[in-house]
């Protein structure tokens, strides 16, 4: 078996019980680029629309079709690190912030509206950490998937909604790395 057979390998054990996996690119937030979302086969999946010459930083997520799904947008009013992801119609999903900075990690509290909270908590910094809740991981961020730089994947579990976690993992990336 060569190389290519033992890292499938790998990517078909990690998507055992049916999970997920994205690929994500650094920088994914350069507003006024778009960026194009692929699963784990390369196909585009959700496109990332950056918007410019807007008010506040702004980006849309869009199905194949170009429908909107959902909106980052960053809330420069507040006190702590914050950013909105919205619906289509504008009505907020989720609020994501940052969390008391620990010695050796970062953590990020998900506030969602009509569900259950979610908190990221690992290396963040390094694109190595999980999302969960309750305890529970749903999600699970890893750069060592991809050979590519400035890339990393995200292993969504079964249940979960594709875009909330993929919108969770542009703003946590977004906050975490503000000098991009």
């Amino acid at each position: 078996m060569g190389l290519r057979g033992r890292r499938q390998e790998r990517r078909d054990d990690r998507r055992g019980g049916g999970a997920r996996t994205f690929r994500m690119r650094q920088k994914l937030v350069s507003i006024g680029d778009d960026y194009w979302i692929e699963d784990d086969q390369g196909e585009r999946v959700y496109k990332v629309n950056g918007k410019a010459m807007r008010v506040r930083d702004t980006l849309i997520f869009e199905d194949l079709g170009g429908s909107e799904l959902l909106k980052i947008q960053e809330k420069k009013i507040r006190v702590r690190d914050t950013m909105e992801i919205e619906d289509g119609g504008g009505d907020t999903v989720a609020t994501v912030k940052k969390a008391l900075i620990t010695p050796l990690r970062e953590r990020f509290d998900v506030n969602v509206e009509n569900g259950e909270d979610l908190e990221v908590k690992g290396n963040i910094v390094d694109h190595e950490y999980k999302i969960e809740r309750g305890g529970d991981k749903v999600a699970e961020v890893s750069k060592k998937w991809f050979r590519v730089a400035d890339t990393y994947g995200v292993e969504v579990e079964p249940g979960q909604d594709p875009v909330l976690i993929l919108a969770v993992a542009a703003v946590v990336d977004t906050m975490t790395h503000q000098d991009r």
